[in-house]
């Protein structure tokens, strides 16, 4: 009977209770679809202690609706063979095949799990663009170009933007944009690490969205501890300035939460709202905008509501920081810059939203059906990653000068 999971289902009455992939934690593999001809299951499986190869037995098991359908990562059952292609534990996916013994009623492992190697090789390996701008700030036509070659993803770009910027010079910003000589290459096998390495600024290009534009979302305004010296370039106060999220400090940034550095260089703080409706149409979709230094994607605003489930609709990523609990007695009065002025006034406090500190997870994209590790550009803060989760195994060239300074990291290097 096991064979066919013809035995008296109970219909899954809450299917929002589900909201983690196949998945092994205090002996049980939980395995929230199972795949067996037409239904979907979820099922849990519980480990026989002391099997060698391992066995599971049959815990417990829910049928979902017929109407329900199953995600692109989900296991499934087919001649008396349970394979579940995406299984989650200790930051390593696995990809394992049980085989259900019927006459003694359990499911044994049928050979080493094997370790999924991520593999980025064929996503957007041909991007080329070259966008013509008659716009009063600028006039430069926008060129970049991804290549795959050699496990190595490169690009090579001019770094200009191929969409609708703001007045460059304005007010607060008095510089012009110009061409850069843009080049990275990022490995197609990114590794995702227990360490988070800081990025932006001196520390190395954090990524570039696939225009050629450069991620960096620190500053380089800082203020002295009284708050009566501040300066929005090449400051050398303790206190660094954000760009985004407070109104004490403009810096000139434009409606893609961009500005231009001293040598010329447009790069974002924020989502780069004109490149996203670009690619989207102006529909809600889950937009893959860039890559970051060790490889991994970048999406912009909008995931999955349920990180490793692709039928669980989109929501807006929410990052996980919140203004420190803890005043520095040398911080500038909050009576003269309010809190989220100053890239310490936040810290990582986990749970709070979606994300890590790097604002990124592990999760199912619509590029990568079977999970990967993935960044977000959010509206909240702090709206690009400033550290990686990978490690940095190519090299990325300036694309422009970097500013001094560059913020305080969002928190100690952690998950």
């Amino acid at each position: 009977m096991y064979k066919d999971f013809s035995f008296a289902a109970i219909t899954l009455m809450a299917l929002s209770s589900l909201t983690l992939g196949a998945s092994f934690e205090n002996n049980t593999l939980m395995l929230p679809y199972v795949v067996v001809g037409d239904a979907t299951y979820n099922v849990n499986l519980r480990l026989v202690s002391g099997t060698n190869p391992m066995e599971f037995s049959l815990e417990s098991f829910t049928q979902y609706p017929k109407e329900a359908s199953a995600p692109a990562n989900a296991a499934f059952f087919s001649g008396n063979i349970l394979s579940i292609p995406a299984l989650r534990a200790s930051k390593i996916s696995y990809q394992i095949q049980l085989s259900f013994i019927e006459n003694e009623g359990v499911f044994k492992l049928l050979e080493d799990p094997l370790i999924t190697k991520t593999d980025t090789d064929g996503i957007l390996c041909s991007y080329v663009d070259s966008t013509a701008n008659d716009q009063e700030s600028l006039q430069i036509t926008s060129t970049s170009a991804w290549t795959c070659v050699d496990g190595s993803r490169a690009l090579t770009a001019n770094g200009i933007p191929d969409h609708e910027v703001g007045q460059f010079p304005n007010p607060n910003n008095p510089n012009t944009i110009s061409e850069q000589s843009v080049s990275a290459s990022y490995t197609l096998t990114p590794i995702e690490t227990e360490v988070a390495t800081m990025m932006g600024g001196p520390s190395g290009v954090v990524g570039y969205v696939l225009n050629g534009v450069k991620i960096d979302a620190n500053t380089a305004g800082t203020c002295n501890d009284t708050g009566n010296a501040c300066s929005l370039a090449g400051g050398t106060g303790a206190w660094s300035i954000e760009a985004l999220g407070q109104t004490h400090f403009n810096f000139g940034d434009d409606e893609n939460h961009a500005h231009v550095q001293p040598g010329g260089s447009y790069h974002y703080h924020g989502i780069p709202e004109g490149f996203v409706a670009k690619l989207s149409g102006g529909d809600l979709a889950m937009i893959l905008i860039g890559w970051a230094a060790d490889g991994f994607p970048i999406y912009a605003r909008y995931g999955y509501s349920e990180a490793t489930d692709s039928t669980s609709g989109l929501k807006i990523m929410k990052g996980s920081y919140g203004f420190v609990k803890d005043i520095d007695s040398s911080r500038p009065s909050t009576d003269l810059y309010a809190l989220g002025t100053f890239g310490q006034d936040w810290e990582f406090v986990e749970g709070s939203g979606d994300l890590d500190r790097c604002n990124g997870r592990w999760g199912v994209t619509p590029e990568f059906p079977l999970g990967i590790y993935h960044y977000y550009a959010t509206d909240t803060y702090p709206y690009f990653q400033r550290c990686i989760k990978g490690e940095a195994v190519g090299a990325t060239g300036p694309g422009g000068a970097p500013p001094r300074g560059g913020g305080r990291p969002p928190g100690p290097p952690g998950n």
